[in-house]
């Protein structure tokens, strides 16, 4: 049997509670129920005069680990969806009144999309294609004019002179995302997902092709209202940097006042299926990856909140819920190889000399939400051309952001393995999201680990007592790896010899370390030091 670990994470350094500052704020989550409103998790969505139009998406939960029964025709979105969040009101349009090709890419789900003034272009996507009998990622980058929809559907009346669709294989993309720096479009990451999803492997049972991008294509779009082309199209290929999937890329003001872009986490790490930690800077002039940072609290896709603070020169990122290798239980980080579904809302800042860190917010989600969700910005927020909410021109005390809508509700942590479909479903549940200015009262929590430049991960994939213990180093140097037991007796103490730069991993067979029981494993260098408590489960 596979053991499984669950980590509980302490750092040694730099652990504090941060007072409030100047500039600081707190953010409240209110829920707001509209009726009638189905659950739909993994869409796209525009957004025209308050008013939104949802496309694609799941209306199920987490997908089935079983062939047959993962990412189904029954879950399927097959309608076009237009909320009114402030009227709590909802129209719908079935997409059968398309054209096939566009009811398949618009039916299917992780698609990448940006909205441009009132086009909102989305490209690829994963779903089954009728026309090909086979569960494909979708050649396709659609466009649709937003307000023209929306008329359209309230009013009962035809969209299909406000749909457009161009094929072209550079499109066949799936979990990554579409964003914009000034004039270029970026498609970053993700994978082409050809098949049924198999958690055995592509060679078990009906099999499939899986093949990650490991790139940013850019690009331009030249569209006349009738005609679709690309422009300019280029290649940026790095595994290291881009072999990410179901994840957050999140539009920035960098520390240079340059608009640009930031990749955080996301799976899978190609030496195990664990997430990434670290996170890659992405400008007009290229991309750079941040390995003395590490993000441990949200990991895969969420609702995410930018905001940038001219006076301070920072950069605030807020992730609400969703899933994570780790999550924060009484002060304690644990971390769950299984990945489960958390409640943490948490906070990533950049300051003024370009350094991240990570902080737990004190409040939370209101239960195991935030996987698949968005949140959408309320008309008249002040933002940056990119989107960046204008922290510093939110005058009043309390602001109204957005509502964070869908996503994935989930009634326990882990429920992959025993998934029958009723554990997890689409949340139709909104969210009214505000903003506190010049509050005294928040204290958010330093993660200690997410700078400390390590970057530590403990894991097992063995039923063999194999530890594994991953590791960055900014510099080479000598490493300790001590392992202690609950009685705090050592039972493996190594100092690995001149260790190189960058990333490393030390991989032993422990025969010493027993299911059901603890251990303590810590890492030091010269430079810094991290004791993560591991329990191994029967």
């Amino acid at each position: 049997m596979i053991k499984k670990l669950l980590l509980i994470t302490y750092s040694f350094l730099f652990v504090n509670w941060l007072q409030a500052q100047p500039g600081a704020f707190e953010i409240v989550v209110e829920p707001v129920a509209i009726s009638g409103l189905a659950g739909i998790q993994s869409f796209a969505y525009g957004q025209a005069e308050g008013k939104w139009l949802i496309v694609g998406g799941r209306t199920d939960g987490l997908h089935r680990r079983q062939p047959f029964a993962a990412f189904n025709e029954n879950g399927k979105n097959t309608e076009l969806i237009v909320i009114d969040p402030v009227g709590k009101k909802k129209w719908t349009a079935p997409l059968s009144a398309l054209s096939v090709s566009l009811q398949e890419q618009l039916g299917s789900t992780n698609m990448q999309f940006q909205q441009q003034a009132d086009i909102l272009y989305i490209a690829g996507g994963y779903g089954y294609s009728a026309s090909m009998d086979e569960h494909i990622t979708f050649g396709k980058l659609a466009a649709i004019d937003v307000s023209k929809t929306i008329n359209a559907i309230i009013n009962n009346e035809s969209v299909t002179d406000f749909i457009r669709q161009i094929t072209d294989e550079k499109f066949a993309v799936t979990g990554g995302h579409l964003n914009k720096i000034y004039d270029t479009y970026y498609l970053v990451g993700g994978q082409k997902f050809t098949g049924l999803y198999n958690p055995m492997g592509p060679n078990h049972g009906p099999g499939f092709v899986q093949q990650y991008t490991d790139q940013i294509r850019k690009f331009g779009i030249k569209d006349d209202g009738v005609n679709i082309s690309i422009t300019d199209y280029q290649l940026i290929t790095d595994s290291l940097a881009f072999h990410r999937r179901d994840y957050n890329v999140i539009p920035q003001i960098l520390t240079n006042g340059k608009e640009g872009l930031t990749v955080f986490s996301g799976v899978f790490q190609t030496v195990a299926d664990i997430p990434f930690l670290n996170s890659v800077d992405i400008d007009n002039d290229g991309y750079s990856i941040n390995n003395s940072f590490a993000q441990y609290y949200n990991h895969y896709h969420c609702a995410v909140l930018p905001m940038y603070s001219q006076h301070r020169n920072e950069m605030h990122n807020i992730f609400f819920g969703g899933i994570a290798h780790y999550y924060d239980s009484s002060g304690t980080m644990v971390q769950n190889s299984d990945v489960p579904f958390v409640k943490s809302i948490s906070r990533v800042t950049r300051d003024n000399s370009g350094k991240l860190a990570e902080y737990k917010l004190p409040v939370s989600m209101p239960s195991l939400l935030g996987a698949g969700s968005e949140l959408i910005l309320f008309p008249g927020i002040p933002q940056y051309p990119n989107e960046v909410i204008k922290f510093d021109s939110l005058t009043n005390d309390t602001t109204l952001i957005g509502h964070i809508f869908g996503g994935i509700s989930s009634k326990i942590p882990n429920v992959f393995w025993v998934n029958t479909g009723k554990e997890s479903k689409a949340s139709n549940q909104l969210f009214k999201v505000y903003l506190i200015k010049n509050t005294e009262k928040q204290k958010d929590k330093l993660n200690a680990q997410s700078n400390n430049g390590l970057q530590m991960q403990v894991y097992s994939n063995t039923p063999d007592a194999i530890l594994s213990v991953k590791y960055f180093l900014s510099v080479s140097t000598d490493v300790e790896l001590q392992i202690r037991d609950a009685n705090k007796k050592i039972i493996k103490n190594v100092i690995l010899k001149r260790q190189a730069k960058g990333e490393n991993t030390f991989h032993k067979n422990i025969p010493t370390l027993k299911g059901g029981k603890q251990y303590w494993v810590t890492l030091k260098t010269a430079f810094a030091q991290s004791t993560q408590k591991i329990i191994i489960e029967p």
